[in-house]
């Protein structure tokens, strides 16, 4: 993301610098059961943690799949309700939306975090929307997005891409939905073994 979309808003997280050969994946878009159990299926593999921002409408469709995620050490975190734009709803519809997401987690955790994390969909977020939903949530962006989702993106170049644009402390974008299948599929298993390879470890944000 350019410098100056990051200037504009200070208050996401972006990446993690300084937590030495770590890497922060995150899975947009899920839990849905065509997807995210492969997901978890590869993350297993490499002894890898994860973030699934997830959408309520999954949660609610597919409470067992997040449950799997929880058990397995992942943690979940707040992608809206109905994958709504910060960008074309109001304020109020927006705020209304992460409200009724964060009912479906809470459900789903043992005991509701203080301080929960939220990723608009797209990344579409204004600065005066940022502002108040940091009163309750912690705003996370990303500094790889692999473009998965793409499907002009051919496979290869996705990894390529990844791997060259990742380094310590990266916050990584994956999506465990549908458009995102193909690439999901070739790029994810490549990309923990090229990484862990090197050393580094998976953790959840």
């Amino acid at each position: 993301m350019p410098n100056p979309v990051r200037r504009l808003l200070p208050q996401c997280l972006w990446e993690m610098p300084g937590t030495g050969r770590t890497l922060y994946l995150t899975f947009d878009d899920g839990p849905i059961p065509e997807e995210t159990p492969f997901v978890l299926e590869q993350l297993a593999r490499f002894e890898a943690k994860a973030t699934f921002f997830c959408v309520g409408e999954n949660l609610a469709r597919h409470p067992d799949i997040a449950r799997q995620a929880l058990a397995a050490g992942h943690r979940l975190a707040n992608h809206t309700h109905r994958h709504i734009s910060g960008w074309t709803h109001s304020r109020p519809d927006f705020v209304a939306d992460v409200g009724r997401c964060q009912r479906e987690l809470d459900q789903l955790l043992p005991v509701p975090e203080a301080r929960p994390l939220l990723r608009p969909p797209f990344g579409r977020i204004t600065p005066p929307l940022a502002r108040t939903l940091s009163v309750t949530h912690q705003v996370v962006m990303w500094d790889v997005l692999t473009c998965d989702y793409d499907q002009d993106f051919a496979a290869p170049r996705c990894l390529e891409t990844a791997i060259r644009y990742t380094k310590p402390g990266s916050i990584v974008v994956f999506h465990d939905s549908l458009k995102a299948s193909r690439n999901l599929r070739y790029v994810l298993p490549r990309y923990l073994a090229h990484f862990a390879g090197l050393g580094f470890r998976f953790e959840t944000l």
